[in-house]
This record gives C-alpha cells, sequence and structure tokens, in this order.
C-alpha cells in the first residue's frame, strides 16, 4: 500500500546559565498552572501571535493549531531531537519575549523543565502548556533493561542528542542526569515518546488548543476547528495501524535500534524486538545479535527496521547475516532531517510517508 495523508484522511474516518536565569530575574508575579497545564496570556504588546514549542512536534502542532492567528518557533535544530538537547544562554529571554511555551512536563527534557518553571515564576503574560497535563495516566512504564523491547510496565501516573541526521552512528542523547532540582521524580521512569501514539497524540493537541483558547479567548473557536480538523488526520493515521495489526502476517518485527514505539505495541499489540532495548546507551551484545538474526530466519522476516536517527549498520549486518532482504527506517517523529524539512514534511507525513509503510513491510500486512 501506498499511503499518502490524503489517501488516509479519505481511508479513515536546569540548562540556562547563570547570565541567562539574571536575565528573567525581577519580573512580575506567580502563576498557577490550570487542568490543562497552562498558564499567563497574551504578552506585553496585548497582543497574541508568537510563541515556542520544546520540539519538532510540539512545534509543528502548535502551528496547525494557531493557523494564521499565530505562529510558533522550534529553537531545536534540524536533524537533532530536543530530548537530549542543551539550549544556548539566549533560548530563556527569547522565549520570555513571546506570549506562549508549548512543551512536555517530562526529565526527558529538563531543560524544557527549567524553562517552564523559569517563566511560570517571573512571567506570568507567558502561557506555559504542558501537553502531557491530560495524559499522565497513560504513559508506559520505560524499563531500560528490557532488551528485547517490548512493553512491560503499564500506565501510571507520570512520565518516563547531537546531530543524528545522516544516521552517522551515534544513539540519541537520552542518558540525562535526573538531579534536575525539583522536577517530578516520578515521571523518570516513563517513555516520553507519547507523541508516536496518534490517539494520544489527539488527546495532547486538544491540550494544545485549550491552552492556546484561554491565553487567547478572542481565537479561541479558530483553534477548537484548527484541533478538530487535526485529530481527524491523527484518526486516519490511527486507523491505518489499526488496518496494520488487523492484516499482519506475522505477530514481530525486528527494529535495528532503540525502541521508540512502546506506544504502538500497547496501542495495536504490535511486537518489535529490539537487540539494543528502549534505552540508546545500550549497546548489543553479540549474543543479542545472533539471537535477532536467528529470530529474523525462524519468522521468515524480510525488513529490518532502523531508526532514520540513527545509523543503520546494525540492521545492515543484521541483513548480510540472515535470510533477510532490505533494511527500512523509521521515524521517532520527534525531530526533521534536512530532506524532510526541505521536502516540508512535518509529523503527519513522518507517520504517513515512513512509518506506516514500513510497519506495513515488517509486519507483511495487506490492504483490507
Amino acid at each position: 500500500m501506498n499511503h499518502t495523508r490524503r489517501s488516509l484522511l479519505r481511508g479513515g474516518a536546569g540548562l540556562f546559565g547563570a547570565g541567562a536565569a539574571t536575565t528573567l530575574a525581577g519580573c512580575s508575579g506567580n502563576a498557577d498552572g490550570d487542568a490543562d497545564g497552562g498558564t499567563g496570556g497574551a504578552g506585553e504588546s496585548g497582543e497574541f501571535d508568537e510563541g515556542y514549542a520544546a520540539f519538532f512536534t510540539l512545534n509543528d502542532w502548535a502551528n496547525e493549531i494557531a493557523g494564521d492567528r499565530a505562529s510558533f518557533q522550534d529553537p531545536v535544530e534540524v536533524g537533532q531531537l530536543g530530548h537530549g538537547w542543551e539550549p544556548d544562554g539566549n533560548l530563556a529571554a527569547d522565549v520570555a519575549a513571546t506570549d506562549a511555551f508549548v512543551y512536555l512536563d517530562t526529565p526527558e527534557f529538563s531543560w524544557a523543565q527549567d524553562l517552564a518553571a523559569t517563566l511560570r515564576a517571573d512571567y506570568d503574560a507567558v502561557a506555559v502548556i504542558d501537553g502531557l497535563a491530560e495524559v499522565e495516566d497513560e504513559l508506559i512504564a520505560w524499563d531500560h533493561s528490557h532488551a528485547d523491547g517490548e512493553t512491560e510496565g503499564g500506565h501510571a501516573n507520570g512520565d518516563g542528542g547531537g546531530d543524528h541526521e545522516d544516521g552517522g552512528g551515534d544513539h540519541e542523547s537520552e542518558g540525562h542526569d535526573h538531579e534536575n532540582g525539583g522536577h517530578d521524580e516520578d515521571r523518570e521512569q516513563y517513555d516520553p515518546h507519547v507523541w508516536v501514539d496518534p490517539v494520544l497524540s489527539a488527546e495532547i493537541v486538544d491540550t494544545i488548543a485549550t491552552g492556546l483558547a484561554e491565553a487567547d479567548p478572542d481565537n479561541a473557536d479558530a483553534y477548537a476547528d484548527n484541533a478538530d480538523a487535526y485529530a481527524a488526520e491523527l484518526e486516519a493515521i490511527d486507523a491505518a495501524f489499526a488496518s496494520i495489526a488487523e492484516t499482519a502476517a506475522r505477530d514481530v518485527a525486528v527494529l535495528a535500534g532503540h525502541n521508540s514505539f512502546q506506544y504502538l505495541e500497547d496501542r495495536y499489540g504490535f511486537r518489535l524486538h529490539s537487540p539494543v532495548g528502549v534505552s540508546p546507551q545500550n549497546e548489543p551484545s553479540q549474543t543479542e545479535i545472533a539471537d535477532t538474526i536467528a529470530l529474523v530466519d525462524e519468522q521468515g522476516i524480510d525488513v529490518v527496521l532502523y531508526d532514520r536517527f540513527e545509523s543503520p549498520r546494525l540492521a545492515e549486518t543484521i541483513v548480510e547475516n540472515s535470510d533477510a532482504t532490505e533494511t527500512m527506517a523509521v521515524s521517532p517523529a520527534g525531530g526533521t532531517t534536512r530532506e524532510w524539512n526541505e521536502a516540508g514534511y512535518g509529523y503527519l507525513d513522518q507517520m504517513t510517508e515512513i512509518n506506516v509503510p514500513a510497519f506495513e513491510r515488517a509486519f507483511d500486512a495487506t490492504a483490507e
């Protein structure tokens, strides 16, 4: 099957430097977060027209929801992922000069947690919107020791770098120091890659729309309409993954890289075997690689998946030493590449043009 966004829609229904912290001191007021994780409102100009979102996916969603009412910027450079990334000393002041900041309150984005805390304390004119506010009970435990990459921990109330643009061989930097002063320690146990699940993504989109509406009531209806339209496209992606699960010829696929797709496994019953596991700090042993090669041959797997933001070398090694014939990239959808950026790919494009076809091939699924 060759899906595009349109075809799916038709088919479906403390990292600031001391100087930066000083520039934010002495500003007015404290603001408490509301139920949707939002605080603040329009900036000093009295007009709500710009903001920042913590990484590629949130930035894409915020711009889709804002439409022509406001524009959002992504501080993370093309080719990098927001978790494991560190801002320069000017970002705090730049964000504080806008009207909104959208982020995920999880230690995997500890720099964004720090920035949100500073904005809430010192800049009550900036709306601070936590995308995880309404999905905390649906987050998945992240067991870094589990090599097979299968979901183990279930749901609970809490949450779980470098330029990888050209698959240069280094895994994303997720091994952060979680001793980040005052952040919710419970959330360290949970996988942050919630955005790969289109159902949970729709909830986050709704949370962002609600936060923007509270900050900019004059355009609340427009934000709600844009969020509803976007949710329809997410429903189409949900339908595509559900179809893959229903028509899959095999119940396991191999991902030769760290597993960012536990939420898809949990939602659709997929099983991804990874010799690396969920942590990019893990390096597979020769035994784990040999076991993966044996699994490929036993299951008759033709396609070995790899993370586009990591090196394909492990996938290539498995193909070279097994009966598999092809490697195929998947995207954790938390960043973009130069190629995708130039092609105008947003989150929906990565899911429909990259991930849906790759999962179809890996699970040998057929159109209903």
